[in-house]
């Protein structure tokens, strides 16, 4: 059998024709593993897999005829379709990862025993017996008329002889990291083995148009273990992320060839397994009664759609000479560059005080439409003078001051109006061509502006 050896960083995925102990290219120490290529694994894979799924004919744009197996279908879970672009599509491969015992297997297993009802689903485990699949199914209230396969397996070549057998339309792996070829020398997990089973059930989905999930491992970083490869081989790269004394989950799409690549999926996990949540706004709607000092709301658009989320502000006197600044799911960096403009246009000097930002509920406030919002929290929370409990606010915050304009500013009026609020900040172009009914808008052109505004309410 010819093999030869190289090496792979499992960080950028970058070859290396030896071992050293710093990747050339992404600088990571102790990242390369070694990787085996043998010519006989290569050639067995290609026999149980078949050729890729493209014809080697050169074909014009205008004559490919889009057949129904193209076409996408429900996975019977309106937010697992949101989060996928619509829903599963046929010879595509979705990667899903996150923290150990944050829901993968629970919801992949739900949607298994939905997708039974009226399509051909293959369940792979490699990590679990078929006694423990079931035992999860019966907490789970699996109906017994699910009517989809288990298979406990980690040798690929095996798998793929059943999948020839059942010529199934779903398979769900779990996970990836647990399937091994029986021809290659490397264990299961290591780069070589991942990379070459994900590729071989990559050329299956796109020559047979079967769509596969494969849930993988998350490393200390939060990141899909294994090399970047797999994430550019799949189609789809769904992170599972929770904070840990919430019950809610929320699945975020990082990469889709077939769908928004920002869009997030909300569920709450029950004792009977994730069930979807609607109308997420308002879980973090619900814990407030009272207007309180150093508190606002901002829509945040994520994906296709706006979340109302808090973001609180606490300003208190440093008593160590270097002050602090924390950003707990918002950027750091940019709040040092909003205080710095709270100091040269508004004339408040926050040298001596520590300030802490917080995004409730777990949410990330990343883009920029939080400025205001952030600047009027920490305004708040200095003056210990509280904004009603009704207001929002959004808007890009410039280093002149300037309040400047963002993107879908009419969707997040309207989401504003729909939970209730009654009072919005906002720049001068986000203003709305027709008045909202109960909602009240100000326009803010420049940050020197807000204390004058907030005398008059």
């Amino acid at each position: 059998m010819k093999s030869r050896q190289h090496f792979v960083c499992t960080e950028c995925s970058t070859s290396h024709p030896k071992w050293q102990g710093q990747c050339v290219k992404c600088e990571a120490w102790n990242s390369l593993e070694t990787i085996s290529i043998s010519t006989d694994a290569k050639i067995k894979t290609l026999q149980a897999t078949g050729n890729y799924s493209g014809d080697s004919a050169v074909t014009k744009l205008a004559d490919v005829e889009i057949s129904d197996i193209a076409l996408r279908w429900s996975s019977c879970d309106p937010e697992f379709d949101r989060v996928l672009g619509g829903g599963l599509v046929a010879g595509s491969v979705v990667l899903l990862g996150g923290d150990p015992g944050i829901g993968k297997s629970t919801l992949l297993l739900s949607t298994a025993a939905a997708l039974g009802q009226e399509r051909q689903v293959l369940y792979v485990s490699g990590e679990e017996s078929l006694q423990q699949i079931a035992m999860r199914a019966k907490r789970l209230q699996v109906p017994d008329s699910a009517n989809f396969t288990l298979m406990a397996e980690t040798r690929l070549e095996k798998i793929l002889v059943q999948i020839s057998k059942l010529k199934p339309q779903c398979i769900i792996i779990d996970s990836i990291q647990t399937l091994a070829l029986e021809s290659s020398t490397s264990a299961a997990g290591t780069v070589s083995q991942l990379r070459d089973c994900t590729s071989a059930l990559v050329t299956l989905a796109k020559q047979q148009g079967i769509a596969i999930i494969l849930i993988g491992h998350v490393t200390k970083q939060g990141q899909i273990a294994g090399p970047r490869v797999l994430e550019h081989m799949v189609d789809t790269v769904l992170y599972f992320e929770s904070d840990p004394s919430s019950r809610y989950r929320f699945i975020r799409a990082v990469k889709n060839r077939f769908g928004a690549a920002d869009e997030l999926a909300v569920f709450a996990m029950l004792e009977n397994g994730l069930r979807p949540v609607t109308n997420p706004s308002a879980i973090f709607l619900q814990q407030r009664q009272n207007s309180v000092p150093g508190s606002i709301y901002f829509p945040n658009r994520q994906g296709t759609r706006q979340l109302l989320i808090e973001i609180q502000a606490l300003v208190d006197q440093s008593p160590s000479p270097q002050s602090r600044r924390v950003a707990v799911g918002l950027d750091a960096q940019r709040l040092n560059m909003l205080l710095a403009v709270l100091h040269r246009h508004a004339e408040i000097a926050l040298f001596d005080y520590d300030v802490y930002i917080n995004a409730v509920g777990g949410l990330k406030a990343t883009e920029t439409a939080a400025d205001l919002a952030v600047l009027m929290a920490v305004m708040s929370a200095h003056d210990q003078k509280a904004w009603p409990l009704t207001c929002c606010a959004f808007g890009e915050v410039g280093l002149s001051g300037e309040i400047r304009p963002i993107p879908y500013g009419q969707e997040r009026l309207e989401e504003m109006a729909r939970q209730g609020f009654t009072i919005c900040f906002l720049p001068q172009a986000n203003m709305p061509n027709k008045a909202i009914e109960g909602l009240k808008c100000y326009v803010v052109n420049h940050v020197s502006e807000l204390y004058a505004i907030k005398n008059r309410l």
